[in-house]
């Protein structure tokens, strides 16, 4: 990789959300709170599915998917940031920042585009009814999902490759909890041109194109929902995809906020926040909003925690 051999930084300081001593335990156990909340509920409703045969379709496969995606983003940052908080020790190694831009990169990038997936089935299953189990075959679902992951694979590798090839000899402190990829980019003494190019057009390709997939989507869905005669009818449609649009405006929201406005509005304490929003409140939030506001879900939880009730109470007769 070329200069990499020029990159006299062994190891970077990460200085955090916040660097004043009497708010780190308020930190550490939030963020501690958060973690376990996200890694519980994602967890939970994955093996609710798994679990649960009137929830072996296509959607709940793409649920499961973000599930995992939920996991994969939190966990790429909060142990490090956890770890130093608790320890007050801000480094981490060169690997080590490169290894956790590489999954937070993956995992946000699988996360948008499953969105963008979830969107197109909602589509099909509101506007093709009759059509939906023929279209949303289980093959064509596995391969959409697998898919994701693979186009997640090849953009977090570019990414990790092209901060990878860029010299660090001067300052080594990054100003935020985790290896940003633009925080990065400002520390490096050599051309981040290249980087810069590639953000901006694979920014365009992974954020823009799922985003207007999903735009196109809904409005298609909006139409097909208001040529609905019954009230009744429309709300039922409506149910179908509300968790999922919770979601996406928890998701994108945050982002189209954070790389969509000007430059002049800029800051950094707004930066930690809004990254903070989509690394760790959204993944916390997704599986209690598909718990919460699907009827189905909880159905499924009713049953299992029955079933799992009736086989406690045969085991106490024994």
């Amino acid at each position: 990789m070329h200069g990499r051999n020029e990159t006299s930084v062994t190891e970077f300081i990460l200085l955090g959300l916040s660097d004043h001593p009497d708010q780190q335990s308020i930190l550490f156990t939030s963020f501690l709170i958060i973690y376990i909340l996200a890694l519980l509920g994602n967890t939970l409703i994955m093996t609710l599915i798994a679990l649960s045969p009137q929830l072996h379709y296509p959607m709940y496969l793409f649920i499961s998917a973000l599930n995992i995606a939920d996991i994969g983003l939190t966990s790429s940052t909060a142990p490090k940031m956890l770890t130093n908080i608790c320890t007050n020790k801000k480094a981490i190694s060169y690997k080590g920042c490169i290894s956790q831009l590489y999954f937070f990169i993956f995992f946000a990038t699988a996360e948008c585009m499953l969105l963008a997936v979830m969107a197109y089935d909602r589509y099909v299953a509101i506007c093709f009814p009759l059509r939906y189990s023929v279209i949303m075959r289980s093959l064509f679902c596995l391969w959409m999902v697998a898919s994701t992951f693979l186009v997640s694979t090849v953009n977090s590798l570019l990414h990790t490759l092209l901060v990878a090839s860029l010299s660090f000899c001067g300052p080594n402190q990054i100003l935020h909890y985790f290896c940003d990829i633009a925080a990065m980019l400002k520390l490096s003494c050599s051309g981040t041109s290249t980087n810069e190019l590639v953000i901006f057009t694979e920014g365009i390709l992974i954020v823009m194109l799922p985003f207007l997939t999903i735009l196109i989507s809904y409005v298609c869905i909006v139409v097909a929902i208001l040529r609905i005669r019954s009230t009744e009818g429309r709300k039922r449609a409506f149910s179908t995809c509300s968790s999922h649009l919770t979601v996406v405006t928890l998701f994108f929201g945050t982002i189209v906020f954070m790389y969509f406005r000007p430059s002049s509005s800029f800051s950094l304490g707004q930066e930690r926040f809004v990254t903070v929003m989509y690394n760790f409140l959204a993944p916390t939030l997704n599986p209690f909003i598909y718990s919460l506001r699907n009827s189905e879900v909880k159905h499924a939880l009713r049953r299992l925690i029955s079933r799992k009730g009736v086989e406690v109470i045969r085991l106490g007769f024994r």
